[in-house]
């Protein structure tokens, strides 16, 4: 007793409650059942819930539409799988009490199912030697049609329990319950089903993913995307056959047993029928209380498996930074920390599943013995023959197997479910694929126009109306055809994002962006990007020939194309220079130039799109003043016939423009030519050329 009253120790169910408290704190505990903290920086909520999975179930559906012809032949090749399943039961009935004990037929209150008496016509009056040359020719004929059924035929390889094999696995995977020419033919059938769904639908992830809004894409992980692509993606097929075929034929397989059961041994045994109804939903209970922690582990083992691939594509994209600074064993025990996490995550997830499935084998197996002893006492009472025990135990396996099959269904989709979620969540995620129809632009002849234009960064990367940092206000320009602008501004103001509303990678949050006086909200977005090509900062060049990084940009470009651009933007004389010329292969990201070279194609790839606007993100930045001069006299040109809008800090690249755009903190504090800014005494672009200058 303290002085405040009795010790919490001493209150009765205290001491309980506190160790059940510190249970559900423990790390195992919570890494089995909370949510992981990782490094997701778009898809936040991953929580589940049941209602939600059983939605994304249905929506799986759907796939089956990607292949309905493919889908119905695997259907009819399973359905042709059940035959052999009733008759051999039956056939080794015959075999044990009519050839080998020499029993007459229909001695016991067994009745064969209706489906046995061509077989009972074809054996009865026979000596015990015809009814075994009988049953062996049916039985060779179903072996070569049907196979041996120990095991079917899979296309499958050994894998672990992580995702990444078992994905690896789901991508080509196919299988028949049977063997021989029927299975041989479902097993193919069944490959290209799944060939065809898998790369369907990581191919419209993809293009998802890749058409995300600016906004979010520079919050998605790279290694997160390709988990997405390459792992979760492939899960999407054998959840659709779990649906579908595996259950429908599990079903079929338990209903039919079921009947013949009911048939053949509902007045001898009826307690074994009560026994056989009874498995199915035992087994889901028994296993259903286990599906809200196992989808939370999938879950996290999968986040966990992201974050390990986000780690390896950041470190090896990065490498000559990771060298140059000496990070080397540090980044190699961040990767190793991630990796030992998605470990851990994996042996969370299979402890759960081990436990589901104890209990539900041990409530089938207590099932079993009671059935075993009971039809014991049965061939001991003499209402059963020896030969029964056989078929019953043929009858009850191929009830026990949909058993388990239903009890761990919903167990199993849990995984599953998660792979499907993190997919979805891109598919459903807003993209510019979401603006459909619109105006086609043929050409842009005016000009572009920013009218009251504001615009936020989103504070929540998913897109959410809550607003974060400003970026632009109340902008009101024109730039007109035929002009070199220069968008110029301190560090931080606005001049990228003011730049990206014009080919819409970014959608003012207010006002207008007009191109040839019409929203370009309003416009088709493939067409208005036809006509607007962007160049930007970074150097984004493929590690394929030059020759194909500029095609990339307009496949349809001939030689005498390639070469003017190339030597507009100063690229013709190293070109030249290079072994194979323009098929010469490129490094990494175009490792294998120089960073002035890099850019130089990168120009030279946007000159060949040959479009109506083209806008270059620091052009010069990273080019001698020779060069610099020949290419601003090279784009100068250019814009002859078109819009140049050229983002810039260096002054000999800045005034040699038709107009200057001034921004400072998201706002136009200037617009004029070089000498008209710089003949304001007090003005902020004369203020900023000082500083240049200084």
């Amino acid at each position: 007793m303290t002085a405040n009253g009795p010790a919490k120790e001493d209150v009765p169910g205290r001491s309980g409650a506190r160790r059940r408290r510190s249970f559900a704190k423990s790390s195992w505990w919570q890494g089995l059942l909370g949510k992981g903290t990782f490094d997701d920086r778009v898809d936040v909520r991953p929580d589940i819930t049941t209602r939600e999975a059983v939605t994304l179930l249905g929506r799986s559906l759907k796939l089956i539409t990607e292949a309905k012809g493919l889908f119905l032949c695997k259907f009819l090749l399973q359905l042709g799988m059940v035959v052999p399943g009733l008759y051999l039961p039956w056939m080794l009935r015959i075999v044990v009490d009519n050839a080998i004990r020499q029993e007459p037929f229909d001695t016991t209150e067994v009745r064969l199912p209706p489906f046995m008496e061509p077989v009972q016509f074809l054996a009865e009056g026979q000596t015990p030697m015809g009814i075994m040359l009988t049953i062996t020719v049916m039985f060779v004929v179903m072996l070569l049609l049907f196979g041996s059924r120990m095991g079917g035929l899979r296309m499958d390889l050994l894998q672990g329990q992580d995702a990444a094999t078992q994905a690896e696995n789901q991508l080509s995977a196919g299988g028949s319950a049977g063997g021989g020419i029927w299975g041989l033919t479902e097993l193919m059938v069944n490959v290209r089903l799944t060939q065809t769904l898998a790369n369907r639908l990581r191919t419209r992830l993809f293009r998802r993913l890749s058409r995300m809004p600016m906004t979010a894409l520079d919050d998605q992980r790279i290694g997160d995307s390709v988990y997405r692509v390459l792992y979760d993606a492939p899960m999407m097929p054998n959840l659709v056959y779990d649906l579908t075929f595996t259950s429908f034929f599990m079903l079929v397989s338990a209903v039919a047993n079921l009947y013949v059961l009911q048939y053949s041994y509902g007045q001898v045994a009826p307690e074994l029928v009560l026994m056989a109804w009874l498995s199915v939903p035992v087994a889901f209970a028994c296993t259903f209380p286990f599906s809200g922690p196992l989808r939370r582990t999938s879950q996290n083992k999968r986040a966990a498996g992201a974050a390990t691939t986000n780690t390896m594509e950041e470190s090896m994209s990065q490498i000559a930074a990771v060298q140059s600074l000496g990070a080397g064993e540090r980044e190699r025990d961040r990767f190793a920390a991630r990796s030992s996490q998605a470990f851990q995550r994996e042996r969370y997830s299979l402890a759960v599943v081990l436990i589901s499935a104890a209990v539900a084998f041990g409530a089938l197996g207590g099932a079993g013995i009671y059935v075993t002893v009971l039809v014991t006492n049965r061939i001991i009472d003499g209402s059963m023959s020896v030969g029964d025990f056989a078929t019953l135990l043929g009858i009850f396996a191929q009830i026990a197997t949909p058993a388990g099959y239903f009890g761990a269904f919903w167990i199993k989709l849990q995984d599953v479910i998660a792979a499907v979620r993190r997919v979805f969540f891109f598919l459903d995620f807003p993209s510019e694929e979401d603006r459909v129809g619109g105006t086609r632009v043929a050409t842009i002849r005016q000009g572009v126009t920013l009218e009251h234009v504001h615009f936020a960064y989103p504070s929540d990367p998913r897109g959410s109306d809550s607003l974060g940092k400003k970026a632009l206000r109340d902008v009101n320009v024109h730039f007109g055809m035929g002009e070199l602008i220069a968008i110029v501004g301190p560090t931080g103001s606005g001049k990228t994002t003011l730049a990206y509303l014009i080919p819409n990678l970014l959608t003012p949050t207010s006002g207008r962006v007009l191109i040839d006086g019409r929203d370009a909200r309003e416009l088709e977005i493939g067409s208005l990007r036809r006509h607007v090509t962007y160049v930007f900062q970074e150097h984004l060049l493929l590690s394929e020939s030059i020759r194909e990084n500029l095609l990339l940009a307009n496949p349809e470009a001939t030689q005498e194309q390639l070469a003017a651009a190339l030597a507009t933007a100063g690229c013709d004389d190293f070109v030249e220079a290079l072994p194979h010329g323009l098929d010469t292969e490129l490094g990494r990201s175009g490792d294998t130039l120089s960073v002035g070279q890099q850019q130089r194609l990168s120009i030279a790839r946007g000159l060949v799109r040959d479009s109506s606007v083209l806008i270059l993100d620091e052009p010069t930045a990273a080019l001698d003043p020779q060069t610099e001069n020949a290419l601003v006299a090279a784009l100068k040109a250019v814009a002859e016939k078109r819009l140049v809008i050229v983002i810039a800090h260096r002054l000999s690249t800045i005034k040699n423009a038709d107009a200057i755009v001034f921004l400072e903190d998201g706002v136009v504090r200037e617009f004029g030519s070089h000498d008209e800014l710089m003949a304001k005494p007090s003005g902020a672009y004369r203020e900023f050329v000082a500083l240049q200058t200084a």
